[in-house]
């Protein structure tokens, strides 16, 4: 087990299953793209452990809480590590984070996105230590998000040789 696999399971954590559109959706690309010693990630959203989109969804500030949206946010960190490990072969080949993108499915008025994104800043920093860890961000609102998910996140990371 590497190291940042030991971290998730001392947290008792799970890295879902790759998603799986709903019947009839066709997404034409892929979820990490690797290019030299950096990889570009997707647009991810909050999984289950199980592999589907997680409940509830919905926008934040309506639907959802702040808390289950720095939740989502969470879950989101973990749906997109699964599809890192699937590409890379094990989360050690992160050297750094580079930059996310955080959008927030936000009911009108709301403007703690900054806040809903921790969920996932917190985790990598968590993970991967404020050095390794350390990432520029954005957090936006949103008026919708696919499938009705509260918070969608892209990013980059640096892979070490």
């Amino acid at each position: 087990m590497t190291n940042i696999e030991s971290r998730l399971a001392t947290l008792g954590l799970i890295l879902p299953p790759a998603f799986a559109p709903p019947p009839g959706m066709h997404l034409p690309f892929v979820h990490v793209r690797q290019i030299g010693n950096r990889a570009v990630i997707a647009g991810h959203g909050p999984q289950s452990p199980e592999g589907p989109l997680a409940k509830p969804l919905g926008k934040v500030g309506a639907e959802l809480t702040l808390e289950q949206g720095y939740f989502a946010a969470r879950l989101t960190a973990l749906s997109m590590l699964g599809s890192l490990k699937r590409a890379l072969g094990e989360l050690d080949r992160i050297s750094h984070w580079v930059r996310i993108f955080g959008m927030v499915n936000s009911a009108p008025g709301f403007v703690q996105q900054p806040a809903i994104i921790n969920g996932f800043s917190d985790l990598i920093l968590e993970l991967w230590g404020p050095e390794a860890g350390a990432h520029a961000r954005s957090a936006v609102g949103m008026a919708e998000l696919p499938f009705g998910m509260p918070v969608e996140i892209e990013g980059e990371v640096q892979i070490a040789d």
